[in-house]
């Protein structure tokens, strides 16, 4: 009985020997080494970074603030929440009447210093014919020197007071200035061309100005433009640059938005010790679909290859037994193995392009196309996974490869 039980336990050894060395033959003969391959296939090849951000007005995160530098009862509004406004349109009106009365009380100033210069200069005029009537007697010796002193006297103070009536011009003229402003900051313009995002006062309320302009409104620029400040992380900003392609997604929409770098901001922050830099994406928007405070997803393109021959990046990865190489030195150097004569391995040297960390180009590859890779040796674990293993939910799955490519969309 024991005897017959030995020869069972041999022979169960000896299958399952053949179950690790057998099977498919995927690199050697039946009893030579198991190898996991990965497809030397051509394909699309984007590599990019992955950010979040918001979506915000051009210029401004949060509008540009449109306040009463004046103060006074607001009489009318003539915009309202979400209304469009253009550049230069009035949007709303402070009681003018206090304004316009400084105004008009400046400009009759302004009027009366002018025909004083003017009575100035009429009496200069005066002073400088009486002088020289006074010179003429002065020469002849009809006139004593007393009255010629005198008419000196009376032409230079007549230029005094012609240059003080002058400068009394020139300050009513200030103040004239000074209360036409006022008067024209009563009617509040939009400056930019936008929309308004909100409205901080109500028809008949008093707003007091003081040191800072009270805010009235809020516009923002133009929503058919849009930014999309994003952070990201120190190790990735080195590799995005002014011009990129963006693709991002907004939770309101099933769709994709595009845009292009625009901006890569050096105002670091630094949180839980980690820096982050601002980077600005521009995006068009001409359905305004895109609203501001919206959190958009986003993809920044940082390189491209299309058409390129790929392998898998566990490819570079990998490193044969000794026993399993084929005889000769190995070069140094970035290289695949591939299974050669004899069935051993043999490595190529290849030259690296762009790579999404999954799958990296194969410069000048074209001679590797169709073929396939080592990735490693198969397992007593891989060569038992059954084959709907991927149906699992809580299994990882490689990354699927297509001659789609991995890019959002191709590049036009």
């Amino acid at each position: 009985m024991r005897r017959v039980q030995f020869v069972l336990a041999v022979v169960g050894m000896a299958l399952a020997s053949g179950c690790g060395e057998g099977g498919p033959n995927l690199g050697g003969g039946p009893k030579g080494p198991k190898y996991r391959f990965a497809p030397i296939t051509r394909t699309d090849l984007v590599r990019t970074v992955e950010a979040t951000g918001t979506v915000q007005p051009r210029n401004t995160p949060s509008g540009i603030p449109v306040g009463a530098q004046v103060n006074g009862k607001v009489l009318k509004l003539f915009v309202d929440y979400n209304s469009t406004v253009t550049n230069g349109q009035v949007v709303a009106l402070i009681d003018p009447l206090v304004y316009e009365a400084t105004y008009r009380n400046a400009v009759g100033q302004l009027h009366g210093n002018q025909a004083k210069v003017k009575q100035c200069e009429a009496t200069l005029t005066l002073a400088e014919k009486t002088l020289v009537r006074k010179r003429a007697l002065f020469a002849k010796e009809m006139c004593p020197e007393a009255d010629l002193d005198a008419a000196v006297e009376a032409r230079d103070s007549a230029r005094a007071s012609l240059d003080s009536a002058k400068a009394s011009v020139e300050q009513s003229e200030a103040s004239v200035s000074k209360a036409k402003a006022d008067l024209d900051y009563c009617t509040i313009r939009s400056p930019v061309n936008g929309v308004v995002l909100a409205r901080k006062v109500e028809e008949g309320e008093t707003v007091v100005s003081s040191m800072n302009a009270v805010p009235v409104l809020t516009i923002a620029e133009d929503l058919k433009t849009v930014w999309v400040e994003a952070t990201v992380p120190e190790a990735d900003v080195g590799n995005i640059k002014v011009g990129q392609a963006v693709t991002f997604t907004a939770d309101a929409y099933r769709r994709r938005f595009k845009g292009r770098v625009r901006q890569i901001r050096l105002a670091a922050t630094t949180t839980n010790n980690v820096v982050t830099y601002p980077i600005i994406i521009e995006a068009e928007n001409p359905d305004e679909m895109l609203f501001p405070g919206m959190t958009a997803t986003l993809s920044i393109e940082t390189a491209r290859a299309e058409d390129a021959v790929v392998v898998s990046a566990a490819a570079f990865r990998f490193r044969p037994k000794e026993e399993d190489r084929a005889p000769g030195e190995v070069p140094r150097g970035r290289k695949i193995w591939l299974v050669g004569a004899d069935d051993k391995l043999v490595p190529h040297l290849v030259k690296e392009g762009v790579s999404d960390d999954s799958f990296t180009e194969l410069v000048d590859g074209a001679s590797f196309e169709g073929k396939e890779a080592v990735v490693g040796y198969q397992t007593p674990t891989t060569l038992a996974q059954p084959s709907d293993a991927a149906n699992n939910p809580f299994m990882p799955k490689r990354p699927k490869r297509g001659t789609a490519g991995t890019a959002p969309e191709p590049k036009k």
